[in-house]
């Protein structure tokens, strides 16, 4: 709690959601189109919009997957947008990572690009893979058991809702892993990844449990911009979690 009271961390979490809302309608039209045109599975859009409406609460959810749709070609410009928003996420990330890992020294802004670009398509395939095991299984249980038995159905959800949580696992491993400019010990930031995983996956379904009073208070205060309003609050508070995992981690040094 005193970490998260500093002023430089609060700077950090509000620059890591900028750059969230910044890269998050790119993101979802790279994964329409690596659905569509290269995995050749329209399931798995289906898939992301089931994922989206889960991840994010109420409103907002169906808001952003009524925006998820079907291009009509690749979005080569939508993977070059998506190149340098999300390398914002990353930037503040390193300098916040390497303060509590007592760096001093950054690395170079290019050396952070090219190392934000690998993590980009790290996390990104990560969060693909989700997807399409989720389709994977959705569709096996409907081949094996059909749509009319209500219990293999609800298992079916439980484990769409399960398999998300080991990717965001994994992928905070490699960004707590990566990013800082320094040799990070791989047996202080495992355990961690865990619980910061976990810590986000409850984040979110509280989230879900107290939407409806908080975007009576958000639409209230900014009207129009209530769902920009809604994707950075979410995303400060995720990026929080995060960073007090890394100071975490990194305490004993």
């Amino acid at each position: 709690m005193r970490y998260l009271a500093r002023t430089e961390v609060h700077a950090f979490g509000f620059a890591i959601a900028a750059s969230v809302l910044l890269s998050l309608f790119p993101f979802l039209n790279v994964m329409a189109s690596l659905s569509l045109y290269v995995f050749k599975w329209k399931t798995v859009v289906d898939a992301i919009q089931a994922f989206i409406k889960d991840y994010f609460p109420g409103e907002l959810g169906y808001f952003l997957a009524s925006y998820f749709y079907n291009p009509t070609k690749i979005e080569f410009v939508s993977l070059i947008l998506l190149m340098f928003t999300a390398n914002g996420i990353f930037e503040p990330l390193e300098v916040a990572l390497n303060r509590a890992w007592g760096v001093s020294k950054d690395r170079s802004y290019i050396k952070n690009q090219f190392l934000s670009f690998l993590l980009i398509f790290l996390c990104g395939g990560l969060i693909l893979a989700s997807f399409l095991l989720s389709t994977m299984n959705r569709e096996y249980m409907v081949k094996h058991f059909g749509t009319d038995d209500v219990v293999m159905r609800w298992i079916a959800i439980v484990i769409a809702r399960l398999i998300p949580i080991p990717m965001i696992m994994l992928a905070l491993f490699l960004t707590y892993w990566l990013l800082p400019n320094c040799s990070v010990p791989v047996r202080k930031i495992a355990p961690v990844a865990v619980v910061v995983g976990l810590a986000l996956t409850g984040l979110q379904y509280t989230a879900i449990f107290l939407w409806g009073w908080i975007v009576d208070k958000i639409k209230h205060d900014y009207g129009f911009f209530s769902h920009s309003a809604s994707v950075i609050l979410f995303s400060f508070l995720a990026a929080m979690i995060v960073l007090a995992g890394a100071e975490w981690s990194a305490r004993s040094e």
